[in-house]
């Protein structure tokens, strides 16, 4: 398993940086290799990548959300393992910190040399950046989804 973490302060307010964070949909334009993202429902979305040439379809759970606070998922089905949380932390009216963790599963050669060079460390941290610059550059959320789902078992 590999993990990820990595984190970038932004300059928008705590709730514009979360309510872009819910908009799913949205990644791709922030976020390489991601192709589409589709909300299905509340908690579960869509995913189809391309990296390396591979392409890979998965739905995604959300295992607990709280606006504000964090977004975390886990992949079901498909062939891709990974999970990840996205927390927000308030560091004045008009700056956020966003920390990114992903733990996930390479498959094959190549996904296996690129996590052990850090590829993937690479493309989450770009990603983090592009982030910054989308909600930045924006000033606003292109939407908001403000529901909270609890933690399994809560």
């Amino acid at each position: 398993m590999s993990t990820v973490t990595e984190s970038v302060d932004v300059n928008v307010p705590i709730r514009t940086a979360y309510n872009q964070w819910t908009q799913f949909e949205d990644f791709p334009k922030f976020m390489d290799g991601v192709e589409s993202i589709v909300q299905i429902g509340d908690r579960r979305t869509h995913w189809v990548t391309k990296v390396a040439g591979q392409t890979r379809e998965f739905d995604a759970e959300i295992t607990e959300q709280h606006p504000d606070e964090r977004v975390a998922w886990k992949s079901v089905g498909g062939d891709t393992k990974h999970a990840g949380v996205v927390t927000f932390h308030r560091l004045s009216d008009a700056e956020t910190r966003v920390t990114v963790q992903l733990d996930w599963e390479p498959e094959g050669v190549v996904e296996k040399v690129g996590s052990a060079v850090g590829v993937d460390s690479h493309q989450v941290k770009a990603d983090a950046k592009r982030f910054k610059e989308f909600i930045e550059s924006r000033g606003t959320a292109t939407g908001a989804w403000r529901g909270d789902v609890e933690r399994p078992g809560v």
